[in-house]
């Protein structure tokens, strides 16, 4: 599919600038990685509001529910994001 967008004159001049560079072999290769990008920390604030949403629900039970888990459910999504791993499954909606 082909798109056509306008972009700010500073956008415009990043994306040269990157292509320019090398790390990127043109203008369309930038788009992609930076919607590919936007995707994947789409999918981490959807799989982290679930988890909120969860550990909401598990407040009211007989789970116990500390500041340590809330810490590792941080430090296991940070680790996510960081290292792109896949997303739990049990944890998306």
């Amino acid at each position: 599919m082909t798109m056509h967008i306008n972009l700010s004159p500073e956008l415009e001049g990043f994306i040269k600038r990157l292509v320019k560079s090398g790390e990127y072999g043109n203008a369309a290769e930038v788009i992609r990685d930076a919607v590919r990008r936007l995707k994947a920390q789409e999918m981490h604030k959807i799989a982290w509001r679930h988890a909120i949403e969860q550990g909401d629900s598990g407040a009211d039970s007989d789970i116990p529910y500390e500041s340590d888990t809330v810490q590792q459910i941080a430090e296991d999504a940070n680790r996510a994001r960081a290292g792109s791993e896949p997303i739990d499954p049990d944890v998306l909606p």
